[in-house]
């Protein structure tokens, strides 16, 4: 929504300084909408007009500076010049507050701003007035607000404003956001706070929980009675970490909620203010000397290791399903009779699944999908029961945003692939945040919580998640000689005990693989070209369509429609591995309808839509949702996928799904060259499914009677083309 008053502020700076570009300030869009774009340019004005000659977005330390040094505070009686109190009127405008009108003029409209300024930061008892000093300045020229926004948590900002009040005058610490929201300043904050009041001078407090922060801290354990500064910031820690107490002194509604937090985080259970409670509080790895019963790893365990885990207490341990890359850590997978020697030595087993996943344009629904499939194909293969979870990996910092756009649709890819192609559960490895927000979207009954990363954004200033079950807070180093070996120690929670027991393990031999899309994919193209063209399908049109018809009413050539299926190639392959069948049983009845699209289907898709045909074949597989339908039930009750069953009061969403989504759609082929097999009496499809065999499930792909024969032979033609090529990349 637009702000006359910022719109003014920008219109401002783009007049003023409309040599900006030699400035380094930049035309700003007028749209009346504040943002870090209109802040950092008119940091930029204001270094300028205090002569400052090497422009910067950061409001820095020679910035606040040359305030102090030029004017010791501004006022009505040290603003320099008109244009200076403009810059001051436009941030207070963008910050919410009156500015004035913008006419340079340091008037009671801007004295009155000021005023509640400084009272909204918590800073009016040290500077009270309408004067601004220096730090106020700095964080009048940020994005941070000083009200209470997005459901914010008054108590937090009391507690903000009280942190900004008390420890102002310090000279490392800055004003913080009085937002209602704890965060990475607030943590850092807090911090400072701590070392401030165990004497820390000014340049030996950093905001770091160093050695000598965590002795202090030793002996200053508080409990109920505790009143004070130490009392106050013990409650405002825990309120931060949302736990529901009052902020001040110590009480024993106080001491409940810290019995409360303990147990929740397996601390002992003091009901105490002690240097292990405080250590949770304040940084995401607490107390790093603490000793965990789970650990995770990337060497291999053998006898001698296991001995050595077991004596020092551990009964978890957290092992990679697969290895992207063998060479950099060549046993950071399982490794052949690993986990016989875990189950030898009475210890358990949870698997961790990762390939890349250190960056956001890693992670999407498709990735999840695929990821989570070759989950599944892992943890068979080396014997993982039903009932286990699988630890997904966000090994990065993600952002928040990041979280929502690539993060979770990650997650949903997952958790929809893990919930109907086995038995497995979901779990996630990252930051507190990340761990958090795939919990309360529903993608994953537990957290495994890179709680080491203590700078990581996603863990300063967020709790621990609710369904946590490791928390990995050190690097050490257990045994000796041969039995000697690193790993993250974790804390267990006891949400999950990991396996004990292992299955004999899948084969994964003669499975299709990825289609090797730079060795193959121009001469398979041509050579489904030149067999469509055999059987008198060309390159577009045909059907007694020219091709002028063909291309306005919607149809697609075969390259458009070869390219769509090697373009999901990863999907086909991962159905074809999850079935045991060949990939090509899916691709060629998908391929051929995608070419063979017109008129008539597209009229039947708009009466679904419309209400006037109940059911009609929909999407790249050309499906009815009826036979969708009965397909799935047929493939949960011989256990093939899991689900609840459909009946004819879900065609309309069956069709719905079948025609928008193109995944679900492809899924359903899969599962319905499964269920023709039992329609004709036939073995299920599988590596050996003989050409005869093939040919009949195609043609029962089209029904029965003289039309779906005639399918069946044109499609093995295509099947024989396709599988050619897939032959060539599993070799």
């Amino acid at each position: 929504m637009a702000d006359e008053m910022v719109l003014r502020a920008q219109r401002f700076v783009n007049t003023t300084y409309n040599n900006g570009a030699t400035l380094g300030i930049s035309k700003l869009a007028e749209n009346g909408q504040t943002g870090w774009p209109v802040m950092y340019a008119l940091t930029r004005a204001l270094q300028y007009e205090m002569g400052i000659t090497s422009l910067s977005d950061s409001f820095g330390p020679l910035t606040l500076a040359k305030i102090g040094e030029l004017y010791g505070k501004i006022d009505e009686s040290t603003v320099p010049s008109a244009n200076f109190c403009r810059i001051i009127q436009s941030a207070l405008y963008c910050k919410g507050y009156d500015g004035g009108e913008i006419d340079g003029t340091y008037n009671d409209r801007v004295k009155a701003a000021v005023v509640q300024l400084n009272q909204n930061m918590g800073v009016s008892g040290t500077y009270p007035g309408s004067s601004l000093w220096p730090k106020v300045v700095k964080g009048l020229f940020n994005m941070d607000a000083y009200v209470t926004v997005s459901n914010g948590s008054d108590t937090i900002r009391s507690i903000q404003q009280w942190l900004n009040g008390r420890y102002i005058l310090r000279k490392d610490f800055y004003i913080i956001p009085c937002d209602g929201h704890h965060s990475r300043d607030v943590a850092k904050s807090m911090l400072f706070a701590i070392q401030y009041e165990l004497g820390m001078a000014d340049g030996v407090a950093n905001g770091v929980f160093g050695p000598g922060t965590q002795s202090g801290l030793r002996s200053h354990t508080v409990s109920n009675g505790s009143t004070g500064v130490w009392a106050q910031l013990f409650t405002a820690a825990m309120i931060l970490n949302k736990r529901n107490v009052p902020f001040g002194n110590f009480t024993s509604t106080v001491q409940s909620g810290v019995e409360t937090f303990q147990a929740f985080s397996k601390l002992p259970v003091t009901g105490q203010g002690d240097f292990q409670t405080w250590a949770s509080l304040l940084v995401s790895y607490g107390d790093q000397s603490r000793k965990g019963t789970a650990c995770d790893g990337v060497t291999m365990i053998t006898p001698a290791r296991a001995q050595a885990l077991k004596s020092a207490g551990y009964q978890y341990i957290g092992r990679y399903l697969f290895n992207p890359s063998t060479t950099d850590l060549p046993q950071k997978a399982i490794q052949p009779g690993e986990l016989a020697t875990i189950k030898e030595y009475g210890l358990r087993c949870f698997p961790i699944f990762q390939t890349w996943s250190r960056s956001a344009d890693y992670f999407s629904h498709n990735q999840g999908t695929a990821d989570a499939f070759r989950a599944i194909e892992w943890a068979e293969y080396h014997g993982f029961k039903p009932g286990t979870i699988i630890y997904f990996a966000v090994d990065y910092d993600a952002m928040d945003g990041e979280v929502t756009e690539y993060v979770i649709p990650h997650f949903r890819g997952i958790m929809r692939t893990i919930g109907e192609n086995s038995a497995y559960g979901v779990g996630v490895y990252g930051p507190r945040n990340v761990c958090q927000r795939v919990a309360d979207a529903g993608y994953a009954a537990a957290s495994f919580v890179s709680d080491m990363s203590s700078g990581f954004s996603g863990n300063l200033g967020y709790p621990l998640p609710t369904n946590w079950a490791f928390d990995q807070i050190s690097t050490i180093t257990v045994g000796s000689g041969s039995g000697s070996i690193e790993i993250d120690n974790n804390i267990a929670s006891g949400r999950d005990t990991g396996q004990g027991d292992f299955n004999a393990g899948a084969s994964l031999g003669g499975l299709d693989t990825d289609l090797n899309k730079s060795a193959y994919r121009g001469v398979m193209l041509q050579d489904v070209k030149t067999y469509l063209e055999s059987i008198g399908v060309p390159e577009t049109g045909g059907d007694g369509w020219t091709d002028e018809d063909w291309v306005s009413l919607g149809g697609i050539s075969t390259t458009e429609a070869f390219d769509a299926v090697v373009d999901s190639d990863w999907l086909f392959t991962a159905l074809a591995r999850q079935l045991r069948l060949r990939k090509a049983l899916i691709q060629a009845p998908v391929l051929w309808e995608l070419r063979k699209l017109n008129p008539g289907d597209f009229l039947s898709d708009a009466a679904v839509k419309a209400g006037a045909l109940d059911d009609c074949s929909t999407g790249w597989g050309q499906i009815f949702a009826w036979v969708t339908i009965a397909a799935r039930n047929y493939c949960m009750q011989q256990g093939i996928i899991n689900g609840t069953p459909l009946t004819d009061a879900d065609t309309r969403a069956v069709w719905d799904r079948l025609h928008d989504d193109q995944e679900y759609n492809v899924r359903s082929v899969a599962y319905l060259t499964v269920y023709n097999a039992h329609q004709i009496g036939a073995p299920r499809p599988s590596l050996t499914t003989s050409l005869a065999q093939t040919q009949a499930l195609l043609a029962r792909y089209n029904g029965t009677g003289e039309d779906a024969e005639k399918y069946g032979r044109e499609l093995i033609g295509l099947y024989n083309v396709l599988e050619n090529y897939n032959a060539l990349s599993r070799s």
